[in-house]
């Protein structure tokens, strides 16, 4: 992963996050996080994926269904956040429409992503603290703007 600062002020900063063909996204932006020690964020990208896994939370079962996209796609829309999980460690959550070659899309929560050639991911650090804790009776942990 290749990344620029693109502006800094006292709440935070602005990067230009840049990966590579083979990253996987949520370990990559959940491991960066981490070292920059950033507690809460939101993101934006476009870009392409080799294959992705998106889910769909299936509310009676509360749990995601899986679907998996084992094809080249565009990533004509990928946007989310992370914030800290209950442990500390950063939690990513992010909603991605993926375009097929003949034009048609899947869309869903990103489980898995893996870049090729490139996904260019604009991230924006927030100066709150946030922290997503679970909730048992959804099945999800959700942030807690308190």
């Amino acid at each position: 992963m290749k990344r620029k600062v693109l502006t800094e002020t006292d709440d935070g900063k602005i990067w230009l996050l840049v990966l590579e063909s083979g990253e996987e996204v949520k370990k990559t932006l959940e491991g960066f996080a981490t070292r920059e020690k950033i507690e809460a964020a939101s993101f934006i990208a476009l870009g392409a994926f080799q294959r992705a896994t998106l889910g769909y939370f299936e509310w009676d079962k509360k749990t995601y269904k899986k679907i998996p996209v084992e094809e080249q796609v565009e990533v004509v829309t990928l946007a989310g956040d992370i914030v800290a999980g209950e442990t500390g460690k950063p939690s990513l959550h992010a909603h991605t429409v993926l375009g097929r070659s003949d034009g048609s899309t899947r869309g869903g929560h990103l489980l898995e992503g893996i870049v090729r050639p490139t996904l260019e991911i604009t991230l924006t650090q927030s100066p709150a603290h946030l922290v997503r804790k679970p909730h048992p009776e959804l099945g999800l942990a959700l942030i807690e703007p308190t």
